[in-house]
């Protein structure tokens, strides 16, 4: 909703600090792989217990996705953002000052914290400014935004590491986030708070459901069974308790109500198969290319780079063209381009031509671009305008579960992999999550008749 009216100066700048909280937050759940090591080193303790500066950070975000959008429904959009980019730059600031790993890995917990409050909201935020006409529009920008995030990160680390040491990793993050969070308090419209207390009890299930079941996906990529079982089973109980706790609430934060509509569930699952399937790509892709064909850690950097640059040309006339098609098929072409591409790049010969490499990364990034801006204005107007940070809560959630699936099944297929075959069979795998997901796309046509898309 647009009320009272937004100058469209006014709403570039709005959407200027949504890019900016999905970049700094994606940048960082992605930068600190590459610093593992050094950080190790300097602060002299176990790289098994430095991997904890990387996985923290992704539990905090993933448990606090649905409290932050609940949070907002209560207090409203822009108090919510803002306090979480704020948090986020001043976590950043105590992630550089670290002395120690117990310091560094509490500052990361509340870096984490701070990032969900961006990532559950920014597409709520979107859709606070811009009218239904130019949704596509926006939310071509945030898939844009989203792809270089996950894509760029480890490049960038590399750079900065190149000639600075690791605490400029978090130190860059400073200030860009006070300029945005200066920027977003005097250009975001004022938001409405609602007569809803937080709900204490949801938030602390959520976080078992959700930090259990990712730690124990983890642990069986781990090959760790026993404790895989132990850690999914508790954190399937809290997911019961906690659907049965809110099935009570009038305006529950895992959003009942959404999920109730089919439209919105499939566009969620869609969701969930197409970031499982990316992370798989982007993990597996530069074990492939370095392990098996021996190139160089730039030279992979390069031959990945057609997939964020296609999905920035792809996204945005998908979004053009999501205005006068069904969004579902939009998004199942999208996928089936997406499974081509990754069909194409696991039976790709050991010594390819780089432009027998390029064309099929380009597929991907066409496929992935299509799929995204299409299925992501389905999540944020399949419910009502005043459920917009749960829709956009949902959304995070999905990506977020989709990129732990995938990672957690890289680690799995490594492990059960022999020699060098690894890579291949992510891909494959990945393939397979596309494919799923265009299926599950497409029955969106089944469900219900998506007049005048």
């Amino acid at each position: 909703m647009t009320t009272p009216p937004v100058s469209d100066t006014q709403r570039r700048l709005v959407m200027l600090c949504a890019v900016l909280g999905i970049v700094l937050g994606g940048l960082d759940g992605a930068i600190a792989n590459i610093a593992l090591p050094t950080i190790a080193h300097d602060l002299q303790c176990s790289e098994t217990l430095t991997v904890w500066v990387v996985n923290v950070y992704h539990l905090a975000v993933a448990v606090s996705l649905l409290p932050a959008a609940a949070l907002a429904d209560s207090l409203g959009l822009k108090r919510v953002y803002g306090f979480g980019m704020a948090l986020f730059t001043a976590a950043s600031l105590a992630c550089a000052l670290s002395g120690s790993l117990g310091a560094l890995i509490g500052a990361r917990v509340v870096q984490g914290l701070g990032a969900a409050c961006m990532a559950a909201l920014s597409g709520a935020l979107v859709r606070s400014v811009y009218p239904r006409a130019m949704l596509h529009q926006a939310f071509a920008i945030i898939a844009l935004a989203v792809a270089i995030s996950a894509a760029i990160g480890p490049t960038l680390a590399a750079a900065v590491l190149a000639v600075a040491s690791w605490p400029w990793l978090f130190l860059i993050n400073v200030p860009i986030g006070v300029m945005a969070v200066v920027l977003f308090l005097r250009v975001a419209p004022s938001s409405p708070r609602a007569p809803l207390s937080f709900d204490g009890a949801g938030a602390l299930l959520n976080v078992g459901a959700l930090g259990l079941g990712i730690l124990g996906v983890d642990a069986l990529g781990q090959k760790e069974t026993g404790l895989a079982v132990l850690e999914i089973g508790a954190g399937i109980l809290c997911t019961l308790l906690l659907y049965r706790q809110q099935k009570k609430l009038k305006a529950p934060m895992l959003p009942l109500d959404l999920l109730a509509i089919p439209l919105f569930s499939l566009s969620i699952l869609t969701s969930i198969c197409a970031y499982a399937a990316q992370i798989l790509a982007y993990v597996a892709l530069p074990f492939l290319f370095q392990t098996v064909m021996h190139l160089s850690a730039v030279t992979t950097g390069l031959l990945v780079t057609p997939w964020p640059v296609l999905v920035a040309v792809a996204a945005p006339f998908a979004g053009r063209l999501a205005t006068r098609h069904p969004a579902s098929v939009l998004s199942s072409v999208g996928l089936a381009i997406l499974a081509t591409g990754l069909a194409a790049l696991s039976l790709m010969p050991t010594q390819p031509a780089f432009w027998d490499v390029g064309w099929r990364m380009a597929l991907c990034g066409i496929g992935f671009g299509f799929y995204q801006t299409p299925n992501n204005l389905t999540v944020m107007t399949s419910g009502p305008a005043t459920r917009s940070g749960a829709a956009s809560g949902m959304m995070a959630v999905a990506r977020t579960l989709g990129w732990a699936l995938g990672s957690a099944l890289v680690a799995l297929v490594f492990a059960l992999s022999q020699g060098s075959s690894g890579a291949v069979h992510c891909l494959e795998l990945a393939t397979a999550f596309a494919l799923l997901g265009a299926v599950l796309s497409v029955s969106r046509r089944v469900v219900r008749s998506e007049v005048g898309r």
